[in-house]
């Protein structure tokens, strides 16, 4: 499982994990949360669906907002050192897009969905396009968050 392999990974690396999502509605914290032992190393998540939580909770700019919109990369960088700096942890993650079925434009359609992980002062987001019903696109972006944790954790 990578929420086994993730957890143990951090473990070796003396390294804490948060997440900040909103899409994926908690999806993250409870597949990372189902491990025994998961309170060594995770620090904690939140889920913020609306804009305001985003300013509130994770510091991410009202401009950045208001030009690029909460599903951007920018937002979502901003999203994982907000999370990151929020709950003290040295990696965070954030997950932000479009489920469906509405929501979209024509240039952010249904299943767009930005990952962000930031770790000290680096920050990275990272762009995908999934196919599906609601359902099958919080699956697939909980996955992929994981997925991108994993292969960000450093092996020590």
């Amino acid at each position: 499982m990578l929420e086994t392999d993730i957890l143990g990974r951090l473990g070796k690396a003396g390294l804490t994990l948060a997440v900040a999502e909103s899409c994926t509605g908690g999806r993250i914290c409870d597949r990372i949360t189902d491990v025994p032992g998961s309170s060594e190393h995770f620090k904690g998540g939140v889920v913020v669906y609306s804009n305001d939580s985003k300013v509130r909770f994770l510091g991410v700019s009202h401009e950045t907002l208001k030009i690029h919109g909460a599903v951007s990369e920018e937002c979502a960088r901003e999203m994982a050192s907000g999370v990151a700096k929020a709950f003290g942890a040295d990696i965070g993650v954030s997950v932000t897009g479009i489920a469906g079925p509405g929501g979209a434009t024509p240039q952010k359609p249904v299943g767009l969905v930005f990952i962000g992980i930031a770790m000290k002062k680096e920050q990275a987001a990272f762009q995908y396009l999934f196919d599906g019903d609601r359902k099958s696109i919080k699956a697939q972006a909980t996955e992929q968050a994981l997925r991108l944790v994993l292969d960000f954790i450093p092996c020590r």
